[in-house]
């Protein structure tokens, strides 16, 4: 088939900081056989490390698109990406992942089959499981293709490692909102974010197990307790946004969470030890806790800086 009858795939990595990982990356999106796709490398790091590599592999193939960022945070990096890109279809993986060949084809004929389709979560998984890699990767799984949306049900769900959307998505919803994500100060949860606004906007978000990446990301176990409290912060933050917008909804949302957190923990508190959920609650207070320092504009449900 012609290039020219496929739509253009804009493949996005937002980097910072990790020049051992990300040439593997982009190296694994240029061996996609889909044949209509360039690759944008929005780079937050600070150093020249990143560039430099980006630059050898520019050389070779012209798809290669670099952008410096100076300032900080996951959810400006993405934003730039999407003004700095032009295809209708907007495919994003991080610079821990490796995918595979059929990455990007299966992402387009996951929206085209379900026309309606704006928003698409696959699974990510660990890339290397041997050991105990299984369980100190940070993963998503999904079992069945899904449609959350107004007729089916919602529920949150998605990580940022891989996700894609169709551009009018953001037109229809807005941006990322620049106060959660990595690297911001309300440290996560803007996938979480995202997706409910979108499903808010009456969008269709579809879950697809068949498209895969393999998340180079492990975490050593000491390294959890944080982890764990900055997913708790973003989601404190992401839900109390949403209930001060008086959305009944996102706050039965919230304390369904909550309770069922709260419940893992009394439960192995009662088998003996400590639970790692508790950094999770305690993350989440400090992150309804933090949203409290800014504004919400309830046209746009994003956060805004307090006069």
């Amino acid at each position: 088939m012609e290039n020219i009858h496929l739509p253009l795939v804009s493949a996005v990595i937002c980097t910072r900081n990790r020049p051992e990982k990300i040439g593997h990356a982009i190296e694994s999106i240029l061996t996609n056989s889909y044949p209509n796709f360039d690759l944008t490398v929005i780079d937050q790091s600070t150093s020249d490390d990143t560039e430099a590599i980006v630059g050898r592999l520019r050389a070779r193939d012209s798809r290669i698109r670099y952008v410096r960022m100076r300032q900080s945070g996951l959810s400006r990096a993405y934003n730039l990406a999407i003004a700095s890109t032009t295809g209708p279809i907007i495919a994003f993986t991080d610079d821990d992942c490796l995918v595979p060949p059929d990455w990007i084809e299966k992402i387009v004929a996951a929206f085209d089959s379900q026309r309606d389709g704006e928003l698409i979560y696959g699974q990510v998984v660990p890339a290397y499981p041997e050991g105990d890699g299984e369980a100190l990767t940070p993963l998503l799984r999904i079992q069945k293709p899904e449609r959350l949306d107004r007729a089916n049900g919602f529920r949150v769900f998605g990580m940022g490692a891989n996700f894609a959307a169709r551009r009018s998505l953001f037109e229809r919803t807005g941006l990322f909102d620049e106060a959660l994500g990595g690297g911001g100060p309300l440290k996560s949860s803007q996938d979480f974010d995202l997706a409910y606004r979108a499903f808010r906007r009456n969008a269709v978000i579809l879950l697809r197990p068949e498209v895969i990446v393999r998340h180079d990301g492990r975490r050593e176990i000491e390294d959890w307790p944080a982890l764990l409290r900055a997913y708790g912060f973003g989601d404190g933050a992401f839900y109390s946004k949403h209930a001060r917008c008086r959305d009944v909804y996102a706050t039965w949302l919230a304390a369904k969470n909550f309770a069922i957190v709260s419940a893992k923990v009394l439960i192995k508190r009662a088998l003996g030890g400590r639970p790692p959920e508790v950094d999770y609650l305690a993350g989440f207070v400090q992150g309804v806790r933090g949203g409290l320092k800014f504004s919400v504009d309830r046209a746009t449900l994003l956060y805004t800086e307090k006069n």
